[in-house]
């Protein structure tokens, strides 16, 4: 069976349980967390986070299978980008949890209790999670190739003749093989976007998570990110994706899932979700997003 063929459409369920840290250590205790297997499933229950007074997640549950290709598209302030950021821990949860192929994210069961981990076992799960970013946040004094090696050598010990192998095979992947010894400065945007996937890639992450990846792009530059993120959307790496661009997200994913006000309000298959959306607030959003024609 294909890749695609084999992929299962993602579920997005409502619970109450595990609203606390301590509630979320005994439903994995309970075993209420999926057993590990294949490679790259994300499985997040009941997730919730504050800053301040402000509640941006309001128990988020979301099922992503491996190899699968989820498009999480909403107004600003919904919570989207927020959600990206539990997956690799870079937001503590403040209540529910994350697991990848059955494994906790950012924190372990000690007791009743979930403890977070140590640094350096948070990096070394994060080793797991690729995660580009709307910023490109290249380091300005390497080539595009040390940005690409840089991780493997420093975070899994590579050697740099393996490493500079690998960053090569990656940067002729998004079609930049012949800008490897340049600078950040000495690249558009939308190449440093594509550099940004390479280096994301060089770890042979489970899962990768793309943060607006065109949103700080001139509108001509916007389809050659997309393009390299289409490929590898049929390459069996799990994807999550938090995007404005409808036609992208119609086009690639599996389960588009619309985020408002800290909720999901509902999630299903492109073809379902933008011509027949069952909420009246996923009906108006696309309403204001998406041109007339886009469903013909």
């Amino acid at each position: 069976m294909s890749i695609i063929a084999a992929r299962k459409e993602s579920t997005t369920t409502a619970t109450s349980a595990a609203g606390t840290p301590a509630e979320a250590a005994a439903h994995v205790s309970a075993g209420t967390a999926p057993a590990a297997a294949t490679r790259g499933q994300v499985d997040i229950t009941n997730v919730r986070k504050s800053f301040g007074a402000t509640e941006v997640l309001k128990g988020v549950t979301l099922s992503v299978p491996p190899g699968g290709v989820a498009v999480i598209v909403g107004p600003s302030g919904s919570g989207k980008s927020t959600l990206l950021r539990t997956i690799n821990h870079l937001e503590k949860v403040d209540g529910g949890y994350i697991t990848i192929d059955g494994e906790l994210v950012g924190y372990e069961v000690r007791g009743n209790k979930l403890h977070e981990l140590r640094e350096k076992d948070i990096l070394k799960q994060r080793t797991n999670i690729g995660m580009v970013f709307q910023s490109f946040n290249l380091f300005p004094h390497l080539t595009a190739l040390e940005n690409v090696i840089e991780a493997p050598i420093v975070a899994q010990k590579r050697s740099k003749t393996e490493a500079r192998k690998r960053g090569l095979e990656l940067l002729d992947r998004v079609g930049l093989k012949d800008r490897a010894d340049a600078y950040p400065r000495q690249l558009s945007g939308g190449q440093q976007q594509r550099v940004a996937i390479a280096r994301a890639l060089a770890l042979d992450p489970k899962i990768l998570l793309f943060d607006e990846p065109t949103s700080a792009l001139d509108p001509e530059l916007v389809n050659e990110v997309l393009d390299v993120i289409r490929e590898l959307a049929t390459s069996g790496t799990t994807l999550i994706v938090v995007t404005h661009e409808m036609g992208f997200a119609r086009d690639v994913a599996d389960t588009v899932v619309f985020m408002d006000d800290g909720l999901i309000v509902e999630s299903g298959k492109p073809q379902d979700i933008f011509a027949n959306p069952r909420e009246e607030r996923t009906r108006s959003f696309f309403s204001k997003v998406i041109e007339p024609a886009f469903n013909i």
